[in-house]
């Protein structure tokens, strides 16, 4: 009986580390998805195959939804696909309305969305939010990323 727990408990530890080496992953090449439609397209991929279905999943999905749609050639495809994308971040901040990476995926989509598909209505508030709780983030890929956007 101990010898099956202590292989239950190594085998939720592996799960729990690959979810947040994956989380990882996603985090360092978030910002590169624009450029990359091969990279955009795995990741959107891996995300939608994950078993895994955190808040913060769902957001970077939504989040690489909405990048995908800028390699998407049909205006038509383009804005389903960002609806698409745009409907996944706001279930996820719905699930987690104080979650600040989720705040930061649909600040780094609204203020890089143009401005006719009307989804730029939380910039301000999603920017205060950010400034005031970053010192809960943990990882060092995320700090940079907040960094970048809030200077941008």
């Amino acid at each position: 009986m101990i010898k099956l727990t202590d292989l239950l408990i190594s085998t939720i530890f592996f799960f729990m580390s690959f979810n947040s080496t994956d989380l990882d992953e996603v985090r360092a090449n978030y910002n590169t998805l624009i450029s990359n439609k091969a990279l955009c397209k795995r990741m959107i991929a891996e995300l939608t195959k994950t078993k895994n279905n955190s808040a913060t999943h769902l957001a970077y999905l939504g989040g690489s939804k909405t990048i995908w749609a800028n390699h998407v050639f049909s205006p038509i495809g383009k804005l389903n696909t960002f609806k698409e994308g745009k409907k996944n971040i706001e279930q996820a901040i719905k699930k987690e309305p104080t979650n600040v990476e989720l705040r930061f995926i649909r600040l780094s989509v609204q203020k890089n969305a143009p401005s006719f598909l009307g989804y730029k209505s939380n910039i301000n508030e999603d920017t205060v939010f950010i400034k005031e709780n970053r010192h809960q983030i943990r990882s060092e890929i995320f700090q940079k990323m907040i960094e970048t956007l809030l200077k941008g």
